[in-house]
């Protein structure tokens, strides 16, 4: 398969687009045709090198996937070749405590799909069949392959740690990043009341698009000022 890959950390410049292996899948495991592949944060982050974090090597990077099922193993029932899938990039052992409660995120074994395991920037993607979830059909490849991380951690901050109820005031930093431009829609849907911050009447603009009540320029230094009026 074709893919790109680095082969030592460093910027940009050590993405090479190459062949590479195709992924071999097990039984409980499924191979995926990758249509989309978001670019995260965590991309630039172990290309780079991370202190204290070995990144097998040559590593193929890509957190965020959307592609069609190729072929499922043996184990994997609830897909078919040719299913339409979005990928769960959080990978887990599924069979310990913290995994049977709900918090994967904190199983020993926790991996993320283009982290230390190789990930989207290819063709090809071998991924658990637990971890994919069908794509909206409204949704386009570069959509579907634009949520999963980002919402992820959205909806763990607000849903899971903050516990955000109807009528409750969140404030978003930052609202023209991915994970700010998802909590807007997890609050919203969740029935808060939604003030947002940015550094652009651009990006303030889409905020109020995507549900925003009340937005903030933060490059101003009086943006605590105004949060604080509007909260009371």
């Amino acid at each position: 398969m074709r893919a790109i890959l680095f082969e030592q950390h460093g910027g940009p410049e050590v993405l090479k687009f190459t062949e590479a292996a195709d992924p071999q899948i097990k039984a409980n495991e499924v191979l995926v045709e990758v249509r989309a592949c978001a670019l995260n944060h965590l991309d630039v982050w172990v290309r780079g090198g991370l202190p204290g974090i070995k990144i097998p090597l040559p590593h193929i990077l890509g957190n965020d996937v959307a592609g069609v099922v190729r072929e499922a193993g043996e184990l994997v029932a609830w897909v078919k070749p040719g299913d339409e899938v979005m990928v769960q990039p959080g990978i887990s052992c599924g069979h310990c405590a913290e995994c049977f409660a709900g918090r994967d995120n904190m199983c020993d074994d926790y991996d993320i799909i283009g982290y230390r395991r190789n990930g989207g920037y290819a063709e090809l993607l071998s991924v658990p069949g637990i971890n994919l979830i069908p794509k909206p059909q409204r949704l386009s490849w570069p959509e579907a392959a634009a949520l999963p991380l980002v919402t992820l951690t959205a909806w763990h901050m607000l849903v899971t740690r903050a516990q955000l109820q109807p009528g409750e005031d969140v404030l978003v930093h930052a609202a023209g990043s991915g994970v700010g431009s998802l909590g807007i829609q997890i609050a919203k849907l969740r029935g808060a009341r939604v003030i947002a911050t940015a550094s652009s009447e651009e990006k303030l603009s889409k905020a109020r698009e995507l549900g925003a009540n009340e937005t903030i320029n933060y490059t101003s230094a009086y943006w605590p000022k105004e949060v604080r009026r509007l909260t009371g």
